[in-house]
């Protein structure tokens, strides 16, 4: 992303929010499809609405269930599926849902529950839809054919042929109620009982792949309105032509549709699809024959059966169609153009986040005997990945990167610009952390705060039970206590330059005084220096997302080097 590319507060909590919902469906699908659960899409449903409610008691701003759950469904593209829409549609609603509840209600209890009630009916309602969409009306006539057939078969009667799909809307409601309950326990614990994220774990992140745009692929405008055109005149021929007019009108299209995108065929390639193709056709055919008593019957069934699969067929290589075109960089550029502009943005950090995201979610293995405890996490990651999101994208200050590997001269390095800094009274914040050696063996660092020449113990090698193991180095709790305490930002309201020995794998991983970056990055614009090892320069660089930076390796420069970068550029501000 650009740096000049501005993201509104509320996008952004939106990309966060709608990030974790997708990671979730992502994560969570694939476990419960594996497992072969009955009622998954319920679970994720359930999912989806107990975050939007609990961290919608953490982020107050209105607007923001909507647009979460439209970063979502965007999101739905990296799926492997080729049938992403009825998805995305269906995850949009619940949010749109949702945020009906709150609007109307106001946010509290009642508005929520109502909120979750009819998010999880939703998708009752949206198969209902899709199977009208994909078979025709013809799919109703068949269910109430077959219900009246079961009735007389099984000696039962119903008040209303509908009455079993509504008792399946009843528990929808109130499975959606329990989800509200949760959700809303769960908002509540999290501002009680704050779950502090422990940090990222990089080596998973380069296992996780995200579905990227094929640009090698030759879009066209042109054949997204073929598209369009040739589903809705296949579609009308069905519905006011013969069965000669349709069948060639569609075997047509499908032929130039093969042509142009051999993964728009996939579903069809699946058995899920023809035992579906079988089962229905056969089903009415039975069933016309049964209720007309006549050989023609079956012949009207056979042949409604067989227009029904073929509707689904030009439905879903259609759909996929649209969406391979929906790809096109010209139309992802007219959005970002205009007044949409702040969608595509969003989607962009969303993406970029969804990784790490996911290297981070918490095993869902164990959602079954622990799911407050699991999402719980997920939702304490909230404000971790908001205030990750805001240094990563906000303009930077100057930082000075001095590289190297272990034991090649950084800090002594560092020490000769300090030198050069108090010479000229340029007043220094921050601190260095000199080795220290026994037997000429190195055996830890000590801290120094710069300002007040305070030294204390950081790190050694010999095992501590009260120390805290990083790699050989046992570290102590009161000595990272007083490097944060340097680097707060009150103990630098008067600095010029601040100064950190070292930036390292730990602040990688969200520790050590890494909050303490992210505080000076966010909320000041004083010039920093850092000590960065060799091997991980290009990650730290990566993780803030510096975009005002200058690398000093400690084999190739001088003081001399740094000092004229420093004066040349202007780099130490003057305090008033």
């Amino acid at each position: 992303m650009k740096t000049n590319d501005k993201l509104n507060n509320k996008w952004l909590k939106a990309s966060v929010l709608g990030c974790l919902w997708a990671s979730s469906e992502i994560v969570l699908g694939s476990f419960l499809h594996n497992m072969r659960i009955p009622f998954s899409s319920n679970f994720l449903t359930a999912i989806g609405i107990i975050l939007l409610i609990s961290v919608s008691h953490l982020w107050k701003e209105k607007g923001l269930i909507w647009r979460s759950g439209l970063i979502c469904a965007l999101m739905k593209s990296i799926s492997p599926s080729t049938m992403i829409f009825g998805p995305m549609i269906a995850i949009f609603s619940e949010a749109l849902l949702i945020e009906f509840a709150v609007r109307v209600f106001r946010k509290n209890m009642f508005a929520y529950l109502v909120g979750g009630m009819l998010a999880m009916s939703w998708n009752l309602l949206h198969k209902i839809a899709n199977l009208i969409i994909m078979y025709g009306f013809n799919i109703v006539n068949l269910y109430d054919s077959f219900a009246s057939f079961a009735q007389k078969q099984l000696n039962i009667h119903f008040d209303n042929l509908w009455q079993p799909v509504i008792f399946l809307w009843v528990i929808d409601l109130l499975f959606g109620l329990i989800a509200a309950i949760i959700g809303i326990y769960i908002g509540r614990k999290a501002i009680r009982e704050p779950n502090k994220i422990e940090g990222i774990n990089f080596n998973k992140i380069s296992e996780i792949q995200t579905r990227k745009i094929d640009l090698s692929f030759n879009y066209s405008l042109l054949w997204l309105g073929f598209n369009v055109l040739g589903m809705i005149t296949v579609l009308c021929f069905m519905n006011f032509t013969g069965w000669l007019w349709w069948s060639i009108s569609g075997l047509i299209i499908i032929a130039c549709w093969t042509i142009r995108y051999h993964r728009a065929l996939k579903p069809l390639k699946k058995p899920k699809f023809w035992i579906l193709f079988i089962l229905i056709t056969m089903l009415s055919s039975f069933l016309f024959a049964k209720f007309q008593n006549t050989t023609s019957g079956i012949y009207e069934g056979l042949l409604l059966g067989i227009q029904m699969n073929f509707r689904a067929a030009i439905m879903i290589v259609g759909f996929s169609t649209i969406g391979t075109e929906l790809y096109n960089p010209v139309i992802r550029s007219f959005f970002t153009r205009r007044s949409f502009r702040q969608i595509p943005l969003a989607l962009e950090v969303a993406f970029d986040t969804l990784p790490y995201v996911i290297a981070n979610l918490p095993s869902f293995k164990n959602i079954f005997s622990q799911p407050v405890s699991i999402i719980h996490q997920m939702v304490s990651q909230a404000d971790f990945w908001l205030e990750k999101l805001s240094v990563k994208f906000k303009e930077k200050q100057p930082v000075i990167i001095i590289s190297g590997k272990s034991e090649q001269g950084k800090s002594a390095l560092l020490n000769e610009v300090i030198n050069y800094l108090n010479y000229n009274n340029i007043k220094i914040g921050g601190f260095i952390s000199p080795s220290v050696f026994e037997h000429n063996v190195r055996t830890g660092n000590d801290i120094i705060n710069i300002s007040t020449k305070e030294k204390i113990m950081l790190s050694r090698t010999y095992d501590n039970p009260d120390l805290i193991q990083v790699g050989r180095f046992y570290f102590s709790n009161t000595s990272i206590e007083f490097a944060k305490n340097i680097l707060s930002l009150e103990n630098n309201v008067q600095s010029q330059i601040i100064l950190i020995d070292e930036v390292g794998p730990w602040e990688l991983e969200n520790q050590g005084w890494a909050s303490c970056i992210n505080d000076l990055l966010l909320k000041t614009e004083i010039p920093m220096i850092w000590i960065v090892r060799i091997s991980i320069v290009d990650k730290v660089i990566e993780n803030w997302n510096l975009n005002n930076y200058k690398i000093f390796n400690v084999n190739k420069c001088n003081v001399s080097d740094i000092i004229q970068y420093i004066t040349s550029n202007q780099i130490i501000r003057q305090n008033k």
